[in-house]
C-alpha cells in the first residue's frame, strides 16, 4: 500500500481526485457529463469528511454509513442516493486498484431500496400529434420536425443527436453513424420519413447565415450558429406536447423508451433492439420486457372472456 507523510493529507487528496478523474477519461471512457456527475456526487462525500475531520484513506464502514443516512436526513431522493453510493463504490475500487487502500471499505455500504418503475411511453398516436404540433411556418419549424422525427425514428440519447453531424449520415444506404457513451460507434438504421424532414430541414440550415468556428458540420444547430444543446430539445418536447394536449411526463428520453417498447411490439428482437439502442448489457434492454408484459396484462384484463364475464356481474 503506498504511504504518505504526516501534514500532507490534503495534497494527497487532492492528488486522489485527479488521478481518479484522469482514470474516469482514460481508463473508463466515460463522457464529460458522466464524469463531472461521479465527481460532483464524490465531492459531497469529501465536504462531509473535511467537517467530520477524517481523511479519505481513512475512513471506514461506519464513517459512509452515517454520510449515506446524511443523505436521506437532507431529502436526496432514493434513486439520487443510490447512484451518488454507487459513485463511491467506485471512487473506492479505485483506490484499491491504485494500491492506495488494502481493504474496501464501501464493499458492505448498501443503497436505499428502490421500487421498479416502468418509464413513461407514448403511443404511436402521440407521437404524431406531438410532431404534427410543430408549426413549420416558424423559422426553427422544420429543424424541431427533423429533430422529433429522428429521436423517434433512430431512438437516440438526447446527447447523441445534439452531436449528430452531417459527415455521419448515410442516407443512401438507409444508416446513420452514433457516437455513444463510451466513445463507442454503432450504425443505426433511420427512416424514410426522418431522411425526408432532414432533407426539407437543409433547405432552411443552407440559408442560416451565422455558423460558428468548428460547428459547421454539426446536423442540428441553434439560431446562435452552435449545435443545439440538450435543455432547448427538452423544451421543444414539453411545449408541443402541451399543445398537442399530452398529459405524460415525457422527456427526449421518452422518445428513446418508445421507440424500444414499440419495436419490441412488433416483434423484434431484443438483441438488434439492444444493438440499435447501443445498450452494453442485455440486462438494460430487457427493462422493454416488462413494459410488454404489462400492456400485456392490461390487453388481457380488458379483453379476455373471464374477466369480461365478471365484469359485467
Amino acid at each position: 500500500m503506498k504511504e504518505y507523510k504526516k501534514g500532507t493529507k490534503k495534497d494527497l487528496t487532492e492528488q486522489v481526485i485527479r488521478q481518479y478523474q484522469q482514470y474516469l477519461k482514460l481508463e473508463k471512457s466515460l463522457s464529460k457529463n458522466t464524469q463531472e456527475a461521479y465527481l460532483t456526487d464524490l465531492d459531497k462525500l469529501i465536504a462531509y469528511l473535511t467537517l467530520e475531520e477524517i481523511h479519505i484513506l481513512e475512513v471506514t464502514l461506519d464513517d459512509l454509513q452515517q454520510f449515506a443516512a446524511g443523505l436521506h436526513d437532507i431529502g436526496i431522493h432514493a434513486r439520487s442516493q443510490a447512484r451518488i453510493i454507487s459513485g463511491i463504490k467506485s471512487f473506492f475500487a479505485f483506490l484499491i486498484m491504485s494500491d492506495y487502500l488494502e481493504a474496501d471499505p464501501s464493499e458492505l455500504l448498501e443503497g436505499p431500496k428502490i421500487g421498479f418503475k416502468l418509464p413513461e411511453v407514448l403511443t404511436v398516436e402521440e407521437i404524431d400529434s406531438i410532431i404534427s404540433s410543430v408549426d413549420v411556418s416558424k423559422r426553427e419549424g422544420q429543424r424541431n420536425r427533423a429533430i422529433l422525427e429522428t429521436l423517434y425514428s433512430c431512438g437516440l440519447r438526447v446527447s447523441e443527436l445534439c452531436n449528430l453531424k452531417i459527415s455521419d449520415l448515410y442516407f443512401d444506404e438507409g444508416f446513420i453513424k452514433i457516437e455513444g457513451k463510451g466513445n463507442k460507434q454503432r450504425l443505426v438504421p433511420i427512416s424514410p420519413r426522418a431522411i425526408r424532414e432532414i432533407d426539407l430541414y437543409f433547405m432552411d440550415r443552407n440559408q442560416q447565415k451565422m455558423i460558428k468556428k468548428d460547428f459547421e458540420d454539426f446536423l442540428f444547430l441553434s439560431k446562435r450558429g452552435n449545435n443545439i444543446s440538450r435543455i432547448m430539445v427538452f423544451h421543444i418536447i414539453k411545449e408541443l406536447a402541451e399543445i398537442a394536449g399530452i398529459i405524460k411526463n415525457i422527456s427526449p428520453h421518452t422518445f428513446r423508451h418508445s421507440f424500444a417498447t414499440h419495436l419490441l411490439e412488433g416483434g423484434a428482437n431484443l438483441r438488434a433492439i439492444q444493438s440499435m439502442l447501443g445498450h452494453e448489457s442485455i440486462a438494460t434492454t430487457e427493462i422493454y420486457t416488462h413494459i410488454d408484459r404489462n400492456m400485456l396484462r392490461t390487453e388481457i384484463i380488458e379483453h379476455h372472456p373471464r374477466n369480461i364475464m365478471y365484469r359485467a356481474k
